[in-house]
């Protein structure tokens, strides 16, 4: 069988369509992590007048930091917490939707609306939910005996800022696990139906073994998810408190750097934090997927 393959007449056209994205991926990825790095290495002053190389002084600093450390344990709880429960409820809600027939594309809309939302807009709403004194959440919870003031409750802030972070996964991982519960063969699920197969054990032994390539990328996915983009949603609704509770590796990078201006720290924090990213993306896809079905 002979493969297609697309030709140009001009050798320059694949590189000009090309340029865009490159140009794009220089500015915006390439340019500020590599001032990342240069950074990482010298000790700027508040004002940015007067820089000095110090080689690996900034990393040694951080890696004796308590505070740094304790972040990376407390990142570390986060991130488990937020990609299992978004991934579990996403799965949950597929799996629903699934079987609705009718109303399947009614409820799948409004099930990915929360996706457009700004991880922003999410914080201030969650924290809205959730304020002792305004929210309704917290008068619900007293009826049950629980006083909730995440304000000087660690656990309670930690607890709020990964509902928040969550909710706002949910609805991309759902997408994902409807698409490949849609493409499941239904002569499979059918012929062990048949066989006399419960539909929980039809769903563990044929359907989720099916779901690890979605599983495998949304894991990912989400993991990148909590290192990097929930800065937003931790600063509209904990700013890192109470007493440091919810200081996570990319919310430390922003409070060292922009609000303590020591540039050199923020850096060489953010030179590790990618490390890490790379280091799991490194485990995952080298140990993990061995797992997978494809």
């Amino acid at each position: 069988m002979q493969t297609k393959r697309s030709t140009y007449q001009n050798r320059w056209l694949p590189y000009l369509l090309l340029a865009p994205q490159l140009a794009i991926t220089l500015v915006f990825f390439i340019w500020p992590a590599s001032q990342a790095v240069k950074s990482s290495f010298e000790r700027t002053d508040a004002f940015g007048f007067n820089t000095s190389f110090v080689g690996l002084a900034n990393y040694a600093r951080v890696l004796a930091d308590p505070s740094y450390l304790n972040a990376l344990g407390r990142t570390a709880i986060f991130a488990i917490s937020v990609t299992a429960l978004s991934m579990s409820l996403a799965l949950l809600l597929a799996v629903c939707v699934n079987r609705v027939l009718k109303s399947a594309r009614f409820y799948t809309t409004l099930l990915v609306w929360p996706y457009a939302v700004a991880p922003v807009v999410a914080g201030v709403l969650w924290w809205f939910l959730f304020n002792p004194t305004i929210g309704l959440l917290p008068h619900i919870l007293d009826w049950f005996g629980i006083h909730w003031n995440h304000r000087v409750s660690g656990t309670q802030a930690m607890i709020l800022i990964t509902i928040a972070a969550a909710w706002k996964q949910i609805s991309y991982n759902f997408l994902f696990f409807l698409a490949g519960l849609q493409s499941v063969p239904h002569s499979l699920i059918e012929a062990a139906a048949i066989d006399g197969a419960t539909p929980f054990k039809r769903f563990w032994t044929i359907v989720f073994p099916l779901l690890s390539p979605t599983t495998f990328f949304l894991m990912i996915i989400n993991i990148n998810y909590v290192m990097f983009d929930t800065f937003g949603v931790i600063d509209a609704t904990t700013a890192g408190g109470p007493g440091q509770a919810t200081m996570t590796l990319v919310y430390k990078v922003y409070t060292d750097g922009v609000a303590g201006l020591n540039i050199g720290s923020s850096s060489a924090q953010s030179v590790i934090l990618m490390a890490i990213v790379i280091l799991l993306t490194f485990i995952q896809f080298r140990y993990v997927e061995r797992r997978v079905n494809y």
